[in-house]
């Protein structure tokens, strides 16, 4: 918490070199959100040099054991080909787990990768799918100002219905209703 505390200049001046000092103490300690946190230093070069090798090795500690961020994270690795070979499969691999935790942008990052193909098989239903609910605004991880990153996932929603048949489109609409029901909101 000390790390955040200075990262968001919290009680104390902001300061980015402080807060990797307590995320590091932290995430040696194996708690996920600091580890998570390291990555994301790394990934942005914030209190640290931009180091994408070291991102991909924190996000990776926090990922494996099941932090939704973080697989988000190593998946936006994968996909740049940062830190990582360049690997869409493993990016689609790494932002699946995300999305199925309620990870809007992870579930933005998959919609995406199965309209086009990238990484996974071309299928605009399962593209459908997790468009839908990236675009229910159910922001399940994040700062609400990571909403505003999207793109406007209605509208490539309704895009890529076009690619269904009405019947394709119900059964979709139905599977993400239902995914809705046993996936409750959790409070922010």
């Amino acid at each position: 918490m000390l790390g955040a505390f200075y990262a968001d200049g919290q009680g104390v001046p902001r300061d980015y070199t402080q807060a990797v000092v307590w995320y590091r103490k932290a995430a040696e300690q194996d708690i996920i959100i600091a580890q998570r946190c390291l990555g994301s230093s790394y990934a942005q070069g914030e209190g640290v040099p931009q180091d994408y090798t070291q991102a991909a090795f924190w996000y990776r500690k926090a990922a494996d054991q099941g932090d939704a961020p973080a697989q988000r994270g190593l998946g936006n690795l994968y996909d740049d080909g940062h830190g990582v070979p360049q690997d869409h499969k493993q990016a689609a691999v790494w932002w699946r787990k995300a999305a199925e935790q309620g990870d809007a942008i992870a579930q933005v990052a998959l919609g995406l990768s199965y309209a086009l193909g990238q990484g996974v098989p071309q299928d605009y239903a399962e593209a459908y799918f997790w468009l839908d609910l990236a675009a229910s605004g159910k922001l399940e991880y994040g700062k609400p100002e990571d909403a505003a990153k999207l793109p406007d996932v209605s509208k490539i929603r309704d895009e890529t219905a076009s690619h269904l048949t009405s019947t394709v489109l119900l059964q979709t609409q139905e599977r993400a209703r239902k995914w809705f029901e046993d996936h409750p909101s959790k409070p922010q």
